[in-house]
């Protein structure tokens, strides 16, 4: 009891840390919108994301806003015309939400479709359970017209808790919004690999119940698509399953979309011997915190808290491999050791040899690993010229890099907002949750864009210009 009672203690030590790290690294001045843009370097296209002032917003490579709607997504998506009969410019986005943080996010009644024009094409909220949608963290558009979403449900969760708790559910909904598959991570409680002493923390978190938007928090839901590896015959990778991650319990994993079945995963727990057969003690993952080490391949270390695990579609450099954001934020059950210089990392994984083949922290641009930091929310997205456009959610900065870690875009999110965290604490935030690369030809013509180069400013040199005296 006391050691899992201390572990308890140590997480909420944890997050309490970042805060007081994160207060530290703010400034009292902060340049917004378009900061760096090389033409000749960056992948050029919108990108879309939805802010704190509850809008979603579609932006150019200058920052400008072209296209806005007046409601966020969690998160906002452009849909691919090829899975909209064609139709450019429609975008999935929550319509009605209730009280609560982040502009109630986490208390969505219904989620809807809104055309260019901003009138709502499509909406699911009454045919859900309880009356209510409750999508949280992702939403897709299938190709078939149907709509996949995470959503919350209450419900007992066995091996967990006696009391009712927040359940994470994944729907599938036609477009008459009958649901025609679900999936509830409660019920695969057993095969996401939480060693037994993390099981045993759950049941003591979870010992009361609760009710709130995902006990797991997973964040994170895409199909597969087509793929180089169920082309050579490995079925875990069926174009129609779905990979998952969980924020929480710090897992990836796939879902076979035909049994619900989870049949691969990477995390939570590591050793050293699964990753170095020749290794002669094995050494649990929670003491394996993630090196500063540059070299690739290698086999993949600890990550934690992270976000935005998809397999990089055909087409893309690097298609088939796992691209994730790594927050290296306070996670597991148990609680992940974390390094003292902390720092976020974007890691792209072969996901049969279980082995890092690229990533990105800040070292890669040459500045301090702690430069680039998300301790919670957070994206990557592969690029058609191999490039990654990354979102640094909790300082609302959206950058794109080239493989050889080179920023040719950035871009920090003008769109600010006092929220109430909690009690009556209010602060001033830009948050993005994610950030979506829009090509072009997904929106109607005609849309305006600007492409003007900018040069990085010297910050050793930048001074914030004096007012003189009289």
């Amino acid at each position: 009891m006391k050691t899992t009672t201390s572990k308890i203690i140590t997480l909420s030590l944890a997050f309490t840390l970042m805060a007081v790290l994160n207060e530290a690294r703010s400034q009292s001045v902060i340049p917004t919108g378009v900061t760096i843009y090389n033409p000749a370097k960056a992948y050029n296209s919108y990108v879309l994301h939805s802010s704190p002032d509850e809008k979603s917003h579609l932006i150019d490579m200058n920052g400008n806003e072209v296209k806005s709607w007046n409601h966020i997504g969690f998160p906002s998506e452009i849909i691919d015309p090829k899975n909209n009969n064609g139709k450019k410019g429609n975008i999935l986005i929550q319509l009605e939400n209730g009280p609560g943080v982040y502009g109630g996010i986490f208390n969505n009644k219904v989620l809807g479709e809104q055309d260019w024009n901003g009138k709502t094409v499509w909406e699911w909220g009454k045919k859900a359970p309880g009356g209510a949608a409750r999508q949280n963290h992702d939403v897709h558009r299938l190709a078939n017209g149907n709509t996949l979403l995470v959503g919350t449900v209450d419900h007992i969760v066995k091996g967990v808790s006696d009391k009712s708790i927040d359940d994470q559910t994944i729907y599938e909904v036609n477009p008459n919004g009958d649901i025609v598959w679900s999936w509830n991570a409660g019920d695969h409680i057993d095969e996401f690999g939480i060693s037994p002493e993390g099981r045993e923390l759950l049941r003591k978190v979870y010992v009361n119940g609760r009710k709130g938007h995902g006990f797991l928090t997973i964040n994170d839901m895409q199909p597969i698509g087509p793929n180089k590896w169920f082309s050579a015959g490995d079925t875990r990778f069926h174009p129609d399953n779905i990979v998952i991650d969980s924020r929480e319990v710090s897992f990836i994993a796939i879902i076979e979309k035909k049994t619900g079945k989870i049949v691969w995963h990477l995390g939570p727990d590591f050793d050293l011997k699964e990753n170095d057969p020749k290794a002669s003690n094995f050494v649990n993952s929670v003491n394996l915190r993630p090196s500063l080490a540059t070299n690739v391949p290698r086999p993949v270390d600890r990550f934690s808290g992270q976000h935005d695990a998809h397999i990089i579609p055909e087409g893309l450099p690097g298609a088939g491999n796992l691209l994730v954001f790594d927050n290296q934020g306070p996670s597991g059950y148990p609680p992940t050791y974390l390094a003292s210089q902390l720092g976020s990392r974007i890691l792209e994984i072969d996901p049969i040899k279980k082995e890092i083949v690229w990533q990105y922290t800040a070292l890669n641009s040459n500045q301090p690993v702690w430069n680039f930091y998300s301790s919670f929310i957070s994206s990557a997205r592969r690029l058609p010229n191999g490039n990654t456009l990354i979102d640094e959610g909790m300082n609302g900065r959206i950058f794109q890099v080239t493989p050889a870690g080179e920023i040719v875009w950035e871009y920090v999110n003008p769109f600010f907002k006092e929220t109430t965290l909690s009690g009556t604490q209010t602060i001033k935030t830009n948050w993005v949750f994610r950030a979506q690369p829009v090509p072009y030809d997904w929106v109607p013509e005609g849309t305006p864009r600007s492409e003007k180069g900018l040069e990085p400013i010297d910050l050793s040199k930048f001074r914030v210009p004096q007012t003189k005296n009289n």
